[in-house]
């Protein structure tokens, strides 16, 4: 039997043991077993030996029609948001090469669309591959183009945006959108831990639930993902406040120093009754005017600091043109005492220096010990509770708007776009 990718089926397995029934939609493969997407979410691969296969609806009466282009002028279907998904790869954008097991991003936009059919019933989607590499990959130019697409979708009547990427550096693009582009929309950036065609896939879940939020009246850069271990509920994290804190589990997006914005909870029953609620504060549709910020100075760095690290590396830097460096301190923000000479003179060549923690968690204060205060005084700038990658993309950010070294740590140090905290612990 030919089945078509979308359409709904009734598969019952025979076996020694028994006859096992499984229903949920075909979703794309390129092996010779079916893969099929539950009710609960995760995908089954079923050996088509021995098995009796009932459609129970095809893939065009599931998926409808409601794919379309956002252009001038654009009609809404089904009275439907319009919403754009942009496409950077990643593991949501991926499928398993079974010859060596091996992901590599090769699914296009309309390829989601086929996978996830259920988008088609949130949104009137359009889609465009802006990239189509593993997140390892991504560079500030990168983001430059990403937030010039971005942009023009919103400009051009998309009321909202979806943006597939892969896991690994997400944070740093979501950080990068939430200074580049100032939105009256919300910018959702989505992807997954496993592979859209493997078994428990959370590429379906994370997607629909981005897909809600970006209909919803939010205007921020945010990070849509697993909330937990099961398919109860999606995370909404601040774009500026999130990071990856495992490398393979499904709930591994955290928000660090905040609370998430909101909760998405996840029906794979029934669309309609996925619902979310906002848990803090947070900018709403309208409340600001479409701008594109989208310089960047790429040639900054993020320096680790370790017991023992020999503080001429930051020669290196000042050697082949960096612009700024984040340090990553220990503590309260601290290096060791041979590096403060090193950080004055780099400082006194017209490079910032920022100080933020590898704790992650609190804020960074040199006033407390002799050393942050050595710091301070060698014209370090305080990166406050910002995470070292936000703090790093920030002052890419900063230094393209602007050289000046009294406007560098004014901007630094200002909370532009919720990246410090109202409220810090020390």
């Amino acid at each position: 039997m030919q089945l078509s990718v979308g359409a709904r089926v009734r598969i019952k397995k025979k076996s020694d043991s028994g006859t096992v029934i499984y229903e949920g939609t075909i979703m794309p493969t390129v092996s010779r077993n079916i893969v099929l997407k539950l009710d609960n979410g995760y995908n089954v691969g079923i050996k088509p030996e021995n098995v009796d296969i009932e459609v129970i609806s095809s893939a065009e009466k599931l998926k409808g029609d409601k794919t379309v282009e956002v252009t001038k002028g654009l009609k809404r279907e089904a009275d439907l948001p319009i919403l754009a998904i942009l496409s950077t790869g990643g593991t949501i954008a991926s499928k398993v090469d079974y010859r060596t097991g091996a992901v590599s991003p090769q699914f296009s936009t309309e390829d989601i669309l086929e996978a996830i059919p259920e988008l088609g019933q949130i949104a009137s989607i359009h889609g465009k591959v802006v990239y189509s590499i593993l997140s390892e990959n991504m560079r500030a130019e990168y983001w430059k183009k990403l937030a010039t697409e971005v942009y023009t979708e919103i400009k051009n009547g998309a009321e909202g945006i979806i943006v597939t990427h892969g896991t690994d550096t997400m944070g740093y693009t979501a950080a990068a959108l939430s200074f580049m582009v100032q939105t009256p929309v919300p910018i959702v950036l989505v992807g997954s831990q496993r592979s859209s065609d493997r078994p428990s896939s959370d590429a379906a879940m994370n997607a629909i639930c981005a897909a809600k939020v970006a209909c919803s009246d939010l205007a921020e850069v945010v990070v849509v993902m697993h909330g937990n271990t099961s398919d109860n509920f999606c995370f909404i994290h601040r774009g500026t406040k999130v990071r990856k804190l495992h490398t393979s589990a499904r709930d591994a997006f955290q928000s660090v120093n905040d609370v998430p914005i909101g909760r998405v909870y996840y029906d794979a029953s029934d669309i309609e009754k996925i619902r979310f609620e906002f848990l803090s504060t947070h900018k709403r549709r309208t409340e600001k005017e479409l701008e594109l910020r989208g310089k960047l100075e790429a040639k900054c760095g993020l320096i680790k600091f370790c017991p023992g690290a020999d503080p001429e590396i930051l020669d290196f830097f000042v050697a082949h043109g960096y612009k700024g460096i984040v340090l990553e301190g220990t503590g309260l923000g601290h290096v060791s005492a041979e590096w403060i000479p090193y950080v004055e003179r780099v400082i006194k060549e017209g490079i910032p220096v920022v100080m933020t923690s590898q704790c992650l968690y609190g804020t960074v204060c040199d006033r407390v010990y002799d050393t942050g205060r050595d710091l301070l005084r060698a014209g370090i700038i305080e990166g406050a509770d910002m995470l070292p990658e936000t703090a790093l993309v920030k002052l890419m950010w900063v230094l393209g708007q602007t050289t000046d070294m009294d406007e560098v740590r004014d901007m630094m140090q200002e909370n532009i776009a919720g990246e410090i905290s109202e409220k810090r612990t020390i």
